[in-house]
This record gives structure tokens, C-alpha cells and sequence, in this order.
């Protein structure tokens, strides 16, 4: 399989930097990430219980568990929203693109090119004004 280049992409229309694209775009990037982190998660925590007493740890794990899982469904459902919100037709394959960085070619879009980027490029819009 042939590697494609990636390019970044000039958002200049839409006032974001090369700096804020990349950051937008490995938040983006990060997606599957979460959502298996969030996954693995759930479920119970392993308990010794040999009837020994054991130390404390300072802190509130549980509340620190359930913070994170907050922040993680939260970025999880931004990408998804902000994909829906910039063009609810082609969403599933914006969300291929943007978070797995498969190319347009490879896609099987029902929609030419230079429509598609243009709703990947309205989609980064978006993100950038709401993260």
C-alpha cells in the first residue's frame, strides 16, 4: 500500500493557526483512544480482602475515577457533536477521516472532494471555537 503525504491543512479562512490545527487534530486523533480508556474503565476494581487492614491512600480515588470518565465522555461526545454539526449527511465518514486520518480517496464519500474538505474544514472551525 502506497503511504499518502500529509500536508497540513491552511485554515486561514477560518482564522486558526498551523499551531491550533495540529493541536485540533491530535484531539481528533485521540478519539478511539478515550473511548477505550473510557470502556476499560467500568466494571469493578480488584478487592483483596484477606482480612487484613490496609493502608490508606490520600485522595478520593473514586471521585478521581469518575472526574476523568467526565472529561473522556466529554471529549468523546465534543468530536461527535461538532462531526454531526458540520454535516450531519457525511458524518460517518468525516469521523473515519478525522479520527482515524483516512483519506478522502479511500473513503467511499457520496460527495465530490472539494465539498468533503470543506466540511472537514468547517468541522475544525467549530472545534476551535468550541474547545
Amino acid at each position: 500500500m502506497d503511504k499518502i503525504k500529509k500536508r497540513d491543512m491552511k485554515l486561514s479562512d477560518y482564522n486558526i493557526s498551523r499551531a491550533k490545527y495540529n493541536e485540533l487534530k491530535y484531539f481528533c486523533m485521540q478519539y478511539y483512544e478515550k473511548r477505550r480508556e473510557l470502556q476499560s474503565r467500568y466494571g469493578l476494581r480488584a478487592v483483596i480482602s484477606d482480612g487484613q487492614p490496609k493502608g490508606n491512600l490520600p485522595g478520593k480515588p473514586t471521585e478521581s475515577i469518575a472526574v476523568e470518565n467526565t472529561i473522556l465522555q466529554r471529549d468523546i461526545d465534543l468530536i461527535e457533536r461538532t462531526a454531526r454539526e458540520a454535516d450531519s449527511d457525511i458524518y460517518q465518514w468525516l469521523m473515519k477521516n478525522i479520527t482515524e486520518g483516512v483519506p478522502y480517496e479511500w473513503l467511499d464519500v457520496p460527495m465530490n472532494r472539494t465539498d468533503f474538505y470543506c466540511s472537514r474544514k468547517y468541522f475544525f472551525y467549530l472545534l476551535s471555537k468550541k474547545r
